[in-house]
This record gives structure tokens, sequence and C-alpha cells, in this order.
């Protein structure tokens, strides 16, 4: 066995190209054993069981205390229906199985159960105390051989009775008892996945239900559930295969390992995903309240108020306007003064030259008419000037040039006063500017000063701007830049070790099973036909337990597409194989004790029930096989089964 286990090492240590110790340290920290030495032998067989209680109502009530025997081949409980066979399976399976699989409506008249029976070859005494259909006490004696047990309910140290355990309660008991039975009849818990995040242990009552057959309508091969693959494990184990347990246990192993990485990668992916799309939102708004910052001016009022400084403000705003007003009359002025002042010069030249311009010159130089006060217009004046024609009455001018001298001096004298009044317009308009720019650079200091006293009554504001930054530049500080997420290379070798020894240990498995599911198959087959299976072929069983049946001429149809009453003859078909194989191949196997309610109930009818009675009769003497039924058919059970093989009650009456 060393050697195996060295050997074994050696290959999953090669398959996960890592060191043997390396192997060792990582089974050894998740508690799971490289050595898989054979199973113990597992029979389990029940002896004895009495029943005491009161019984209520109109049927046989009153005191009751009832031992029934039961025989090592085929045992049937016979009883009219409704009159407690199937509460005596329940009541063993209570015993034995640490609760009942369903609770009859009887179980409330007992006080006493008391089970004798033997388990891996040790003789033990279950004993219960009830009330109310709950456990008021309880224990569980070992005993030197079942005679001894034989009406002790009680230890008895000098005649070698010892308890195991005591229970106060009906949990205590369960708890305890399946404990005893996993560590008696050599078996481990099967640990399964659960829902991708957690383990999930199966014990005791998941391998009880190989022994107790469900009724024909499940679709389980083996035991009560088609969960966590039960059937198929429960397979490997009564088929004693390579570390069948310790093959589920380093799946589940490496798998939770795996899947609880997986998440945390995950997690962490989306935690650093989480504090970037964090960090970007709080530097979008710490950019945006920078720039409201920046936006804010820092200038204070210097005297005035806010409210004088905007009524000064709007004083010289008015003030501008007027002079702004002004200026645009002293500038009309002034081009009213110089057009004179050009008007002026041009008729000194004109005088100065012409005789006729100075005879109109006398006419001075109205500008309207004397008698209808309208404008004289300029093409008229022009035409005087060139065709000597009166701009008035348009009459030619004529006339003797007798004073050129004093015309010339009066023109010239017009055009000095002219000329003064020009530059006299024009000190005016400068003056009127100075004013102007004066007043416009007193308006546009108001105005700087109003704006920066408006600047300083939003200091409150400013104040909250740069605490809303300041805020945000700590609430950046608190938010770094999540670190890649670290590998832990122990733990990823550990999940490759564990991959490797699962692969190793399934090679062996299907090494093994090889010739052990052939033999199983032909077992079967053989069986079923035996058990009344018109037209079986051939079946097909792998280590999932799924089975495969072909008849009626190649026709293939699973398990769960038989009839009941087939499943229930294919069940005890698979059980019986298992303890042939197991005899041929030397292998612990299936406890050897089937519980099984109503078989004809299951849509069997007469003839094959009672074929299917007689083969298990023999086949139970042969194979070391306990079996106990039940059938309310009185007349069956006496042609198949000898006296001592039958419980029976008279027909009508309880059978306990």
């Amino acid at each position: 066995m060393a050697e195996d286990n060295s050997l074994l090492e050696a290959r999953i240590a090669a398959r996960a190209k890592v060191s043997v110790e390396a192997v060792r340290e990582v089974f050894e920290a998740q508690g799971i054993p490289l050595a898989s030495p054979p199973a113990r032998p597992r029979p389990l067989r029940i002896h004895r069981l009495r029943l005491a209680g009161e019984r209520t109502g109109t049927i046989a009530p009153g005191h009751f205390d009832t031992p029934l025997q039961f025989s090592d081949g085929l045992t049937a409980l016979v009883a009219s229906n409704l009159r407690g066979k199937s509460s005596v399976l329940e009541l063993v399976t209570w015993c034995l199985r640490g609760t009942p699989r369903e609770r009859s409506g009887a179980l409330h008249w007992l006080s006493e159960v008391d089970l004798d029976a033997t388990i891996a070859g040790k003789a033990m005494g279950f004993r219960l105390n009830l009330e109310n259909e709950e456990i008021t006490s309880a224990v569980v004696l070992a005993g030197p051989d079942i005679e001894a047990l034989a009406s002790v309910r009680a230890p008895d140290i000098g005649r070698e009775i010892v308890p195991l355990f005591r229970a106060s309660g009906s949990d205590s008991y369960a708890e305890q008892i399946q404990a005893l039975m996993m560590d008696w009849m050599d078996l481990h818990p099967l640990v399964s996945m659960f829902k991708g995040t957690s383990t999930q242990t199966h014990g005791w009552p998941s391998y009880f239900g190989a022994v107790y057959l469900p009724a024909g309508r499940s679709q389980a091969l083996m035991g009560d559930h088609l969960m966590s693959g039960l059937p198929g494990r429960l397979l490997q184990v009564f088929l004693d295969l390579p570390a069948a347990a310790v093959l589920t246990k380093v799946k589940t192993s490496g798998e939770l390992m795996a899947t609880a990485r997986k998440r945390r990668e995950t997690a962490a992916q989306a935690a650093v995903q989480v504090r970037t799309d964090e960090r970007s939102r709080i530097q979008f708004d710490l950019e945006q309240a920078q720039d409201h910052l920046e936006q804010l001016s820092t200038g204070t009022p210097d005297g005035e108020s806010l409210t004088e400084l905007a009524t000064r403000a709007v004083r010289l705003a008015s003030s501008v306007a007027d002079s702004q007003e002004s200026w645009e009359k002293v500038m009309q002025a002034h081009r009213r003064a110089r057009a004179q002042r050009q008007r002026d010069a041009k008729i000194l030249n004109d005088v100065s030259e012409s005789a006729t311009a100075r005879r109109l010159f006398h006419g001075l130089d109205p500008k309207a008419c004397p008698r209808c006060d309208q404008e004289i217009a300029a093409d008229r004046r022009q035409q005087e000037r060139e065709m000597h024609s009166c701009a008035v009455c348009s009459r030619p001018v004529e006339g003797d040039d007798e004073k050129p001298e004093e015309v010339a001096a009066e023109a010239r004298e017009r055009l000095d006063a002219s000329t003064a009044a020009e530059q006299a317009t024009k000190e005016a308009l400068e003056e009127a500017e100075g004013d102007l720019v004066r007043l416009s650079d007193e308006l546009h200091s108001a105005q700087d000063e109003l704006r920066r006293a408006d600047a300083a009554a939003q200091v409150p504001a400013r104040a909250s701007a740069r605490e809303k930054v300041l805020r945000l530049e700590g609430a950046l500080s608190a938010f770094p830049k999540l670190p890649p997420v670290p590998d832990d290379p122990a733990e990823a070798m550990a999940i490759k070790i564990l991959r490797a020894g699962a692969k190793e240990l399934e090679k062996d498995h299907e090494n093994a099973a090889e010739k052990l599911f052939s033999d199983l198959n032909d077992q079967i087959a053989d069986l079923a036909r035996k058990f009344g299976i018109v037209g079986l072929e051939s079946v097909e069983i792998d280590r999932a337990g799924h089975l495969d049946v072909t008849s009626d001429g190649g026709r293939v149809r699973s398990f769960s597409a038989q009839s009941p009453g087939e499943r229930v003859r294919l069940r005890i078909a698979v059980i019986v194989a298992l303890l042939r194989v197991g005899a041929i191949h030397q292998v612990s196997t299936h406890p050897g004790l089937l519980l099984i309610d109503s078989p004809k109930a299951e849509e069997i009818q007469d003839l094959d029930i009672r074929s299917l009675l007689k083969e298990l009769r023999t086949l139970a003497k042969a194979n070391h096989l306990q079996v106990v039924i039940t059938t309310a058919d009185f007349d069956l059970a006496h042609e198949v089964l000898p006296d001592d093989s039958i419980i029976k009650a008279p027909e009508g009456h309880p059978l306990w």
C-alpha cells in the first residue's frame, strides 16, 4: 500500500510538474489522504424489533408489546393495508439511519422501540424511548453477541453490555447515530460543490438510500436523490473503486479553490473599475470647481459701499452723456465756423480778382430771400459766381468798379472775424474733448471699483468654492489607484496539484471500473430477466449511475423511462449484482440489507411478483443478502416463503 501511495504521489507530481513534497503539502493542507486502503467489510443485519406502547382507537386498543424476529434471508411482513407494515420499515430506518424517511400516523402510540442488529460484525442494541413521536432518551448498546442483548434496555457491565452513546432527544440521536454508522461501516462523507461557493456533505442518510429502496416512481437508480450525482457516487463506493470518496473530495476541493480564486479576481477587477470610475468622477468635479474658483475675482471694496459706488457710476455715466452731447454741439459750431471762414477766404480772393464779385459783395451775403425768407440754394450761389447773376433775383450784375480797395478791405475784415470765430470754437471743442475724456476716465475707474466691490461681495461664494476644491482634492487623495491584483503562487500551485490529482485518480477509477462494470452489466441483465423483465437484451451502467436498458430488438431506453415496476426490479438487480461482483472481485460492497415496501403495488403482476420473490429468496441465501419486504397478499407470502420467513398479523388486525 505504501508503494502504491508513493506511486500515486509521483504520478501527480509528474502531471503537475512539481515536487512530490509539494504534492504532500497540498493534500495535507486540504486534509485529504493520498492513501486509499480497501474498505473493511460492512455487512448489516437486523435480528429483532420490539415495539411497545398504548394503542388508541377502535382496532385492538390498549397496551401492546410486540417482538418481531427477522430471518437471515427474505422476510415478508404480511398484514392488511394500513395495519403497520410500512411503519415497521420506518422504525427500523429510524433506529439505523437516525431519522425515519416518512412518519406514519401510528408512531404516536409508541413509547419504546428496541432494535437488535449486527453492524460490521458487532452486535448492537438500539433503545429508543418515545413520547409524541419524538425521542425523549436513547442509548445504543454493544454486547458480545445478539443473544446477550435480548430483553436488555440498559448497560450491564457484568454481561459486557456497554453504551456506545446516549442521546437526550431526536436531534442528538440523529447526529450521533450518523457518526457511529459512518465509522462502523467504514464510509467517508460524500462532498460536493454547493452553488459554486461552498461544499455540501452527504453522510449516512444518503448511503442508507441504497438500503431502503425508494418507491418505483422515483427516477434515482440508487439512493433517494439525483442531486450532486449521488447515485453514481454510491455505486462507486459500493464497488470499492479506488479512493472513490477521495476522488470526490479532491475534485470538490480543487473546484472550490479555483472558483474562490476566480471570484476574488473578478471582485478585485470590479473594485478596480469602481475605483477608477470614482476617481474619474471626483477628478471631473475637481476641475469644474477649480474653473469656478478662477472665475471669481479677488478684488475688495475701498471705502465706499457697493450702493455708493453704483450711484457714483450712474452719475458719472450721466455726466459723460451730457459731456458727449456738449462736445457734439461745439463740434457742429466749430464746423460751421470753419465753413464760414473758408467762404470768407474765397470771397476775399474773388473780390480781389473780379469787379463783378466786388459788385455783388456790396449786396452783402444774404442767406435767404428778404421777402419770402427762403434759403438761397447753393446752385444759385454757384451761378452767381460763374454767370454774374444775382443769387436772389437772378438778374445780371453790372456796374462800375469804382472802389475796389474798400471792397477788398471789407472782405478782409470779414475773413478776420470768421477766422477768429473758428479759433474760438476750436478752443471750445478742445475744452469739451478734455472734459469728455476726464469724465470717461472717471467713469471707467468707477466701473472698475464697482466690479472689484462686486467681487468682494462674492467672498462667501469664493470661500465655498475654495472649500469645495479642497474637499475634492482630499477625496481624490483618499481614493488612490488600486494596485494590480496580487497573484498567489501557492494557491495557483495547489489548484494545479489538485486538478492533477483528480485526473490521476480518475484514470485509476477508469482502469479499475473497466472489468468491474463489465461484470456488473452482465449480472444486472441476468438478474433483471430472472425478475420478469421480458425482452431485456442487455444493460449499460456507467460510473455516474446512469443505466440504459436495451430490449425488444435493440430499443434503448434510460432507467427513468422504465415503468415503476421495471424500476423496482432493476434496483433490486443492481444491489444483488453489486454483492455478486463484490464476491467475485473480493471487494467490500453493499451492506447486504434491503428494505422494500410493497413491491406488488408498483404495477407488478401476480405472476411477476411470485417470480421476483422466489428469485430473491434464492439469491438472498446465495449472496448473503437480507431482504425485508411488505405485502398485503397472505396467499402470496405462504406460497413463496416458509413460515419462519413470514411475520404476519391476522387479516384485518394490526401487525404490532
